[in-house]
């Protein structure tokens, strides 16, 4: 399975397999946060679509296009044609360069780095069904209070995976009593009994629990009771890096 991009644009912007770390994960004692695998999992669950350019956005809260400026950080670099204030109310749009397309029945979703946080601004999440379209979609930011943002060079604007989206509307949500499932409640229980065990270890602060940390069932690919797990568990993400075609 391909994801095809095609350059419609010079100076198309590059694409990097997501990256797992995040500057406020990093800002914690022993990098804590990496222990939840759903987070490090999210983070590179995807491919980034970088800054080429420092660059500068001020909005006075206005609601025209024109309240918003864009400016380069670097004397004499051009960003018109990658990032513009185009529609208005504190909107900053942020052009890809590309003509993304998807095999038949599958998706792009764009948005923001998955857990990236950026103080005054927000990415807005779009599904594009790039299986049959012939022109491409902008990534958009909302500011959210008049001010001033930066976005670095090597940042992320744009994160992207694609989703066989259509499948979602035969799949029907079902609420139902743990009871319902003997194994699976069996499961939880023994998960319960162990994680408040363990818990209480670490405010008693018994040497062994403080020395494990945090129970790694997830993280390993674990069951509670110690019964097979299953084999495709996953716990670090392997993405393609993009690879060029019939470019000279």
């Amino acid at each position: 399975m391909e994801l095809e991009c095609f350059i419609v644009q010079n100076g198309a912007r590059e694409i990097i397999p997501g990256r797992t770390d995040r500057d406020w994960m990093d800002a914690f004692a022993n990098r804590f946060p990496y222990r939840c695998l759903p987070l490090t999992m999210a983070n590179s669950t995807g491919w980034e679509l970088i800054v080429p350019e420092d660059i500068t956005i001020e909005w006075n809260g206005g609601h025209l296009a024109t309240d918003i400026t864009i400016t380069a950080d670097r004397p004499g670099a051009y960003v018109d044609h990658f990032v513009q204030s185009h529609f208005s109310h504190g909107i900053v749009t942020f052009h890809t360069g590309y003509l993304f397309r998807t095999p038949p029945g599958w998706a792009l979703w764009a948005s923001g780095a998955p857990n990236q946080v950026k103080d005054g601004i927000v990415p807005l999440t779009g599904l594009v069904e790039t299986d049959w379209l012939p022109f491409p979609f902008t990534m958009n930011w909302k500011m959210t209070r008049p001010g001033i943002v930066h976005f670095e060079k090597g940042e992320s604007f744009c994160f992207i995976n694609v989703v066989e989206h259509k499948k979602l509307d035969d799949i029907q949500p079902v609420i139902k009593p743990i009871e319902s499932d003997p194994d699976l409640k069996a499961q939880f229980e023994t998960w319960s009994t162990s994680r408040a065990a363990f818990n209480e270890s670490l405010v008693n602060r018994d040497p062994a629990a403080i020395k494990q940390a945090w129970q790694k069932f997830y993280h390993k690919g674990e069951l509670p009771d110690q019964t097979e797990a299953p084999s495709d568990h996953m716990n670090r993400r392997r993405l393609k890096p993009v690879k060029m075609e019939g470019m000279e």
